[in-house]
């Protein structure tokens, strides 16, 4: 697929999930239904160029979507705003080990099972996007530093594909991460100048 033969599926993919990290950097509700749409289109994408890895974590997004989608909406009603947290060094052990036992597993089956391009990468990528997709759910600032981590190597895997688009949105997205990362710690920061005020 070269520059001059885009998917228009692709394309509006791409657009629908630059709007979604956009109004996840914004803590707004918005964000998760935006999501969910993107994944769907970006799901059909993926299985119309054989990263089957990547096709099912989109149907996964759109899952955690909709849980995060609850969670942010429940935290907004009791809380008035989307309120950020830190995760401590056991939750950073236990999103590790769960990615790496994620890699393993779907990267065998996609080995044995499937003729999916680049398996293992893929089920890496897949696993460490499950776990960035849960964090932001629960609204870890951790998820952005993920982020940037996973996007950096998305670039090449799409480069690699020519997903030419979805190359050049991987490089925006570690862009916006790092916005991200930023808006959050900020955010963090003033709910505990508001906690302290109030605590006067």
């Amino acid at each position: 697929m070269s520059w001059l033969n885009m998917s228009p599926l692709e394309i509006v993919s791409a657009v629908l999930s630059l709007l979604s990290v956009w109004f996840s950097m914004r803590r707004s509700l918005v964000a998760w239904p935006v999501t969910i749409l993107a994944s769907l289109l970006y799901g059909e994408f993926f299985r119309e160029i054989h990263l089957y890895s990547d096709m099912v974590l989109q149907i996964i997004f759109a899952i955690c979507g909709i849980y995060g989608w609850l969670h942010w909406l429940r935290g907004v009603q009791e809380e008035g705003s989307v309120t950020v947290l830190r995760l401590d060094l056991r939750g950073w052990l236990i999103g590790i080990a769960s990615g790496l036992l994620g890699t393993l597993i779907l990267g065998n089956f996609m080995v044995h099972f499937t003729d999916a391009t680049l398996p293992w990468l893929d089920a890496a990528l897949t696993s460490f996007s499950l776990v960035g997709t849960f964090w932001e759910a629960r609204k870890y600032i951790s998820n952005w530093t993920l982020w940037i981590a996973v996007d950096l190597v998305y670039i090449v895997e799409y480069a690699w594909k020519q997903a030419f688009v979805t190359a050049v949105l991987s490089a925006i997205f570690v862009v916006m991460a790092v916005f991200g990362l930023l808006d959050w710690r900020k955010a963090f920061a003033q709910q505990n100048l508001t906690a302290l005020s109030e605590g006067d």
